[in-house]
């Protein structure tokens, strides 16, 4: 271990190197075991050695932004968990449109919040939603009638053997809530989206109205990881769950929130395994109900204890 933390310091600001870190610090839900080295990124040239340092190793590796759609169960991650810090971001303007290149680790708050500053209309339906730009990318995110797919014009992506590569509009396969992101060994670098000039009124006042939505829907007042399952074709995972009868129902501290059936919440010391078991029962009510399968949006990683 002492050997892996010396190699570390070669290529990363000491100070940006956890080790044996709880995983409930980064992640929404406050849930999640220890992992054994937390690295901190900040530059593609860090990315790029600590891979290449991995990969030397035959070190497992484990890339994170905010943690807002992640539960890490109670055992924690082994080897390297990488957290993506990669804020630049460059506009380009035309007649016809504005393209934003963004690097990954941006969260989507600020994003929108630079295109509120410089009047770039298209990206506030972003405005609410937690997570990095990278997470985004991954999952296809989206709210309000809009998802990534809608403004991504490509992504350059680093694949785990250092290699850098530039995928267009098609090639992120994108689906609902997925892309070829969550299927390949690569880690997103950078995106460039494409926008338009606003008026700043205007893209304010909608950010204001999706942000009030989902104070008044969402429970945003207890740790959770954001909409527990996906939607599926003509049907509202939610609206099934409260026909179960399951709003407020709970497995220790894991709850599924009165105020909207689609999010489980952490009412306090919740474990992983309480929002799994609670996750299980979910799904074995809406099957024996409905004869629905439904499935996880969040994204489960780590060793069970």
């Amino acid at each position: 271990m002492e050997d892996i933390e010396k190699k570390l310091q070669d290529v990363i600001n000491r100070k940006n190197i956890l080790k044996n870190e709880p995983m409930s610090k980064h992640t929404s839900f406050k849930i999640g075991g220890i992992a054994d080295y937390f690295i901190k990124v900040t530059t593609v040239q860090e990315l790029k050695d600590v891979l290449e340092l991995a990969n030397n190793l035959n070190i497992p590796i484990t890339i994170i932004g905010n943690g807002t759609n992640l539960l890490v169960r109670d055992g924690g991650i082994r080897g390297f968990v990488i957290k993506l810090e990669l804020n630049e971001f460059k506009i380009k303007r035309s007649t016809n449109e504005i393209l934003i290149t963004v690097e990954s680790g941006m969260s989507l708050g600020a994003l929108s919040g630079i295109a509120l500053k410089e009047e770039i209309a298209g990206l506030e339906f972003l405005s609410g939603i937690p997570g990095t730009v990278g997470g985004a990318i991954r999952m296809n995110a989206g709210a309000y009638g809009k998802e990534m797919q809608d403004i991504v014009v490509k992504t350059r992506v680093m694949t785990y053997d250092g290699k850098i590569k530039t995928l267009d509009l098609k090639e992120h396969d994108f689906k609902y809530r997925d892309s070829i992101l969550s299927k390949m060994q690569a880690i997103v670098i950078d995106t460039c989206l494409r926008a338009k000039k606003g008026e700043k009124s205007e893209i304010e006042n909608l950010m204001k109205e999706y942000s009030s939505s989902r104070k008044e829907k969402q429970p945003l007042e207890y740790p959770n990881a954001g909409s527990t399952f996906k939607r599926k074709e003509g049907v509202v995972t939610a609206k099934l769950i409260d026909e179960c009868g399951l709003k407020g129902y709970s497995i220790g501290d894991a709850e599924v929130s009165t105020k909207h059936a689609g999010f489980i919440v952490n009412k306090g010391n919740a474990t992983a395994n309480d929002v799994l078991s609670l996750v299980e029962y979910i799904k074995k009510e809406i099957k024996a109900k409905f004869g629905i399968d439904v499935e996880l949006e969040i994204l489960v990683l780590g060793d069970e204890k």
